[in-house]
């Protein structure tokens, strides 16, 4: 006896197929509005332009947040280039403030240099590859670094190794972020610096 496959099985293989259908006609469409912007040109060259500004646009937010975590691991140098006159911080910071004080480069590394004098070799690194979508950039981390002592209400003893985690979201505009969101695991620090 032959069976009938049931009729939504013999329609998922036309779905397939139009999925990647769908999304190359995106793809034209975008080309398409990218050459009518631009100067004439060949189609063929209006499409090679368009893939390589996409390309070029995905790599300078990573180089940013590449050197976005450099300059928390301490190479304050790199805040001129990627730091806006305009930058502002949102986040709920541990004495209680917004961070709507924190402006501009100079600004950043003040908070940055406070947060690093009591855990001196501080380390971020990217736990997760970064998402991009358009202005927006975010990057997950985990930063381990040597508690040196100072912190109010800290019971744990200088020397003792702390890792906490977080999520940098950023907003790009003209080749440098100009807003900062951040999450940190704030419970996960304090519970190791015994500051509950």
């Amino acid at each position: 006896m032959t069976t009938v496959p049931p009729a939504h099985t013999a329609r998922r293989p036309r779905a397939r197929l139009l999925v990647p259908a769908a999304l190359a006609a995106l793809l034209c469409t975008a080309m398409t509005a990218t050459a009518s912007d631009a100067s004439p040109k060949s189609p063929s060259a209006t499409a090679i332009t368009a893939v390589q500004s996409d390309h070029e646009g995905a790599q300078r937010p990573k180089a940013m947040l590449d050197d976005w975590l450099r300059l928390w691991n301490g190479d304050y140098d790199r805040a001129p280039g990627i730091i806006s006159p305009a930058f502002r911080v949102h986040a709920a910071l541990l004495d209680g403030g917004d961070g709507s004080s924190i402006r501009g480069a100079d600004g950043l590394v003040t908070w940055i240099t406070q947060t690093r004098a009591a855990f001196p070799d501080l380390r971020f690194t990217e736990q997760v590859a970064p998402l991009v979508d358009g202005r927006y950039a975010s990057i997950r981390w985990t930063a381990t670094g040597t508690y040196a002592g100072g912190y109010p209400g800290a019971k744990a003893e200088p020397g003792t190794v702390v890792t906490f985690t977080g999520t940098d979201t950023l907003r790009m505009r003209d080749g440098r972020f100009v807003e900062y969101w951040v999450n940190t695991d704030t419970l996960q620090l304090l519970t190791q610096l015994k500051a509950l």
